[in-house]
């Protein structure tokens, strides 16, 4: 198990994590195998999307805004309900699966960090499990 850090530097942020993650699998020395990606917080979570234009993720943080805007009438008294439950909606994990010692992501794919509660210090914990 490798545990990567990320320090965020917005209230919002997404932050690619592809090529630490593949660090990881690649200094395992797995050919064959899954990678599990976890983010063990609950105003933050892991996802599998484009990273090649930046437009997406603009896109999917206006989305965001307006599907759980920051501001509403929220019970939770910590002030953070929206960065809760866009976390709960999009999820703390991803398994990702190794061949040749290599993730096997489309062309297109990137792995993300999403905060939504920053700016922050994050921990992601990367599991890689041999066949």
């Amino acid at each position: 198990m490798a545990v990567i850090k990320v320090r965020t530097t917005k209230h919002t942020s997404f932050v690619n994590i592809t090529n630490q993650v593949r660090e990881v699998v690649r200094a395992s020395g797995v050919r064959s195998g899954m990678c599990l990606v976890y983010v063990p917080h609950t105003t933050a979570c892991v996802f599998i999307n484009e990273g090649a234009d930046p437009d997406v993720i603009k896109d999917i943080t206006y989305s965001l805004e307006k599907i759980i805007p920051w501001r509403d009438n929220y019970a939770h008294s910590e002030g953070n309900s929206a960065a809760h439950i866009r976390s709960a909606i999009i999820g703390n994990s991803r398994v990702i699966p190794i061949e040749d010692g290599d993730l096997v992501l489309g062309t297109w794919e990137a792995i993300f960090l999403a905060e939504f509660d920053g700016p922050r210090e994050r921990k992601i914990i990367v599991k890689v499990i041999e066949d």
